[in-house]
């Protein structure tokens, strides 16, 4: 089932049959840990660990472009426009366990503008796949780039990963830093250290 939400559509979250096949399958996967699925506790863990899954990897129903030109506006302002500290939470590709932390985002417009809730959205719509930090900054950049053309982009992630200390090395208190930047942020220094500066700073 699709709805119309502010000029994009967005799938149902929870369709029917991939519930009731994502629900057999991690049945099976209680019985192979040597759970039994049929205890009270588990009884309804299944059909409750697939719609986490679906709810988690939402992004893959989600466009993002869409969400971006939902929402474009004609504005004569070329000034550094920042949203920072958007919560992310997303799956590691390789263990498909959490990574979360904050991106920042910066773009200088050049003749159009977006309403600002929409960068958010583009952040989770690219956040909630399965993913690696480096490609999620990466995407959100492009994204940005290529449907508002804009003088420049920057994007900045901070993020911990579970797979770093829930398992493997189980470093606690390690963050990951990733960044990318296209023309005003990648070829002009004050610029770059402008945006690097407003995201370090505690304004609220």
């Amino acid at each position: 089932m699709k709805t119309p939400t502010e000029g994009y559509t967005r799938q149902d979250l929870y369709p029917e049959k991939t519930t009731q096949g994502l629900q057999e399958r991690y049945k099976e996967i209680l019985q192979l840990l040597g759970e039994n699925p049929e205890r009270e506790g588990l009884l309804k863990t299944p059909e409750r660990v697939a719609k986490a899954m679906l709810f988690f990897t939402q992004g893959y129903r989600t466009d993002p472009k869409a969400i971006l030109e939902s929402a474009l506006f004609k504005q004569d302002y070329k000034e550094m426009i920042v949203v920072k500290d958007i919560e992310i939470y997303s799956l590691c590709e390789h263990h498909m366990v959490p990574f979360f932390g904050k991106a920042h985002v910066a773009y200088i417009p050049d003749g159009t503008i977006v309403g600002l809730s929409k960068i958010p959205r583009v952040v989770d719509a690219f956040a909630r796949r399965l993913q690696i930090q480096e490609r999620l900054t990466s995407q959100i950049k492009d994204c940005i780039q290529e449907t508002l053309n804009p003088l420049g982009v920057a994007v900045v992630i901070e993020a911990q990963h579970l797979c770093m200390s829930m398992r493997g090395v189980q470093k606690q208190n390690s963050v990951t830093t990733t960044s990318d930047f296209t023309g005003a942020f990648l070829k002009q220094y004050n610029t770059r250290q402008e945006f690097l500066r407003i995201i370090g700073a505690s304004l609220h």
